[in-house]
């Protein structure tokens, strides 16, 4: 187990403040407080990243790695279902709608990941997913945009025509 020290002059305000292990390993709650620049005990020496290294390390994240779970906001419009969820840092060709009788079903694939050391990760380039239960009476068709790292996708009333699979606009 580290011992932790304080790092910042952020240290003993009870809010705002975090610790750097003696390896250089942040922890704790990471908030910026006005006037508080983190301390991280160590140089940063910036390298020029391959176009080889990136490829082979979003290859070797997209081995291991299970689909980040995308939150969504579902509401009724007249004449569709309206579906949006934020995935950032992908693009349309990234992404895929399928829709299946009573479920919908987005996702977008692994888009990059650089060979980084991160003092704070909590997502990747892509490798999102999400399956929505649709109620009855939508699936007549699909219109989807992505937009600003926002996808829309607008599921119309009707009888379910089939299934489907297509790309955002």
């Amino acid at each position: 187990m580290h011992e932790y020290k304080p790092a910042g002059p952020c240290h003993g305000r009870g809010f705002g403040t975090h610790a750097v292990c003696p390896t250089g390993v942040p922890s704790g709650l990471w908030r910026r407080t006005p006037g508080c620049v983190p301390n991280y005990d160590r140089e940063v020496t910036p390298e020029q990243t391959s176009h080889q290294e990136v490829r082979e390390t979003t290859a070797a994240t997209g081995r291991t790695m299970r689909p980040q779970s995308v939150p969504v906001n579902v509401y009724e419009a007249p004449e569709a279902l309206i579906v949006v969820a934020p995935f950032p840092a992908v693009t349309p060709d990234d992404v895929t709608i399928e829709l299946s009788p009573a479920i919908l079903r987005i996702s977008a694939r692994l888009r990059s990941s650089g060979p980084r050391e991160y003092l704070l990760r909590e997502w990747e380039y892509g490798g999102y997913e999400r399956e929505i239960d649709l109620p009855q009476g939508y699936g007549s068709r699909v219109e989807a945009s992505l937009t600003n790292g926002q996808l829309v996708v607008r599921v119309l009333r009707g009888p379910l025509a089939g299934p489907l699979s297509m790309r955002p606009s």
